[in-house]
């Protein structure tokens, strides 16, 4: 807080900081703004990567030109032709949209589905595979009595493989039909628990995939 302070009132000339400084932030003197590896996430294993390179880019090109001094944005990119680089430098929602969407509704991914992503960790590898795959079965089998449209992703380890000392497995359902999902779920998971030192975790519409 004492940093923004100090740039607000100008006794700081130069902010440097995390995406978090991209959200919320007013700073009418501002005139220049610099995205550093503006695709690092563009590129990681999850649906929404593109849309969360999108929209820090937006947010933080947002951060300069709000006074009458105007401004410029500079994005350190290795995509500049990427759809979700070029759109965001643009403030062309539209552009970025009508590029997304018809992947996500081709591959059945949000908003043209619903999802719930299952995470297995634990500390054997070995014992934390073999119960994903079979809650995984568990609920694959629950899913066809309830929920016959959807369908199953998975199990395998998750992209943050190795996450505090714990092996991480995940698997996620898609369909349709949002309610019949989780129906499928609590049916899977009914009158079963992991083995000792095995935690899962479930997330409805997961915000990431790692």
């Amino acid at each position: 807080q004492r940093a923004l302070e100090a740039f607000r009132s100008g006794e700081a000339r130069i902010l440097l900081g995390t995406q978090m400084i991209a959200k919320g932030l007013d700073f009418p003197e501002v005139t220049l703004v610099g995205v550093i590896n503006a695709d690092t996430a563009l590129h990681l294993p999850d649906f929404r990567a593109a849309e969360r390179t999108f929209q820090l880019v937006t947010q933080v090109a947002g951060r300069t030109g709000r006074g009458p001094k105007g401004g410029r944005v500079l994005v350190q990119t290795y995509s500049p032709e990427h759809v979700a680089v070029a759109a965001a430098t643009g403030h062309d929602y539209q552009a970025f949209a009508a590029a997304e969407l018809p992947v996500r509704k081709a591959l059945g991914y949000p908003p043209f589905s619903e999802m719930i992503r299952v995470v297995i960790q634990g500390a054997d590898e070995e014992e934390t595979a073999q119960w994903a795959m079979e809650f995984a079965e568990r609920i694959g089998a629950a899913l066809g009595q309830s929920a016959p449209g959807a369908r199953l992703l998975g199990p395998a380890p998750a992209p943050l493989a190795k996450l505090r000392g714990r092996y991480r497995y995940h698997f996620q359902v898609q369909g349709p039909d949002g309610v019949a999902l989780r129906e499928a779920v609590c049916q899977g998971k009914a009158g079963v628990s992991p083995p000792e030192g095995v935690q899962w975790a479930i997330d409805v519409d997961p915000l990431d995939m790692l």
